[in-house]
């Protein structure tokens, strides 16, 4: 079964025809979502500006982290719930969505960068920690995660749009290509 199938029998199943059908749960769902998202990338956006050096100069990284770190999981996690959801409710259109496939690829970009810049710094922090302006290595990681959010964000806004949707024809032979188009 390709994963266009199984976004198909998705589309089919009653629980998802239901919400996204719903006169209100539906819009809770993505009211949700963007309160969680606001939520987690306000905290991550704010250990990224210290990365950088622009805020909180006074202010050890570990201790902003620790602060902010149980309400960036909190945000996370519903973003994840609401967002499957949001997924669940219209499958086909979101899975052939050029936009949701960007914000697809920028949410494994910032998973990596955070990942990369955790194993990197788990040694070497102790020593820059406390720096107004931490080593370029955070740095860049801090930019790239700013970076990869706000894009995440921007595509998560687009997919509400069909400008690219595969049932609107022609299009470009590269966008029908990145949609996952299938022509007849």
């Amino acid at each position: 079964m390709s994963l266009l199938s199984f976004c198909e029998w998705l589309a089919r199943s009653e629980w998802s025809i239901a919400l996204h059908e719903s006169l209100y749960a539906y819009p809770l769902v993505e009211t949700t979502h963007v309160l969680s998202l606001l939520l987690f990338v306000g905290t991550v956006s704010f250990v990224d500006l210290r990365l950088l050096g622009w805020v909180f100069r006074d202010v050890n990284v570990s201790e902003v982290t620790a602060r902010l770190l149980p309400w960036t999981v909190a945000g996370f996690a519903i973003s994840v719930v609401t967002g499957s959801l949001l997924f669940y409710a219209i499958p086909v259109r979101t899975f052939q969505s050029l936009f949701f496939r960007i914000k697809v690829v920028m949410l494994l970009v910032a998973g990596v960068n955070s990942a990369l810049f955790q194993r990197a710094s788990r040694r070497s922090a102790l020593a820059w920690d406390g720096d107004p302006t931490p080593p370029l290595r955070a740095r860049v990681a801090g930019a790239v995660s700013l970076v990869s959010w706000a894009t995440v964000i921007v595509m998560g806004r687009m997919i509400a749009y069909n400008w690219f949707d595969c049932d609107r024809q022609p299009q470009p032979a590269f966008v029908n290509w990145a949609a996952g188009c299938i022509l007849p």
